[in-house]
């Protein structure tokens, strides 16, 4: 299965991250999300974000060893749809600015608000629950 998913993500403290080449960056507690591509397969690409021993190679594996996956989210696609999702989710969420989107044009692709806003947009989107 291959498309886009959305990592629904818990802080549960103030942190100062360092997150590679952006540098440290103070994340206030509470909850993200992470909008990402896995055209090779999303099942595969979750299950590495999962594990606690990886090789750091995107900006989430930095964040990931400090905040916890609560949820994950899909959406089927032939085509990378994960700037228009971060498109819905800027308009109503803070975002880490450059995190995520090195890659492309989009200011972020890591957001936080309160969960239950993050999930809304996320099921809004017409993503499913993993």
């Amino acid at each position: 299965m291959r498309g886009s998913y959305v990592l629904l993500m818990k802080l549960n403290e103030d942190a100062d991250i360092k997150i590679g080449a952006l540098g440290t960056i103070h994340f206030r507690k509470g909850c993200y999300a992470y909008v990402g591509s896995a055209m090779n397969g999303i099942e595969k690409r979750v299950e590495r974000h999962m594990k606690k021993e990886k090789k750091k190679r995107w900006h989430i594996d930095y964040f990931l060893e400090k905040a916890k996956i609560v949820k994950v989210f899909y959406k089927e696609s032939i085509e990378k749809e994960e700037c228009k999702l971060a498109g819905l989710f800027i308009k109503n969420a803070a975002y880490v600015k450059n995190f995520g989107a090195s890659d492309c044009r989009c200011n972020s692709h890591l957001f936080y608000s309160e969960c239950s806003i993050l999930e809304r947009i996320a099921m809004e989107a017409g993503m499913k629950m993993l």
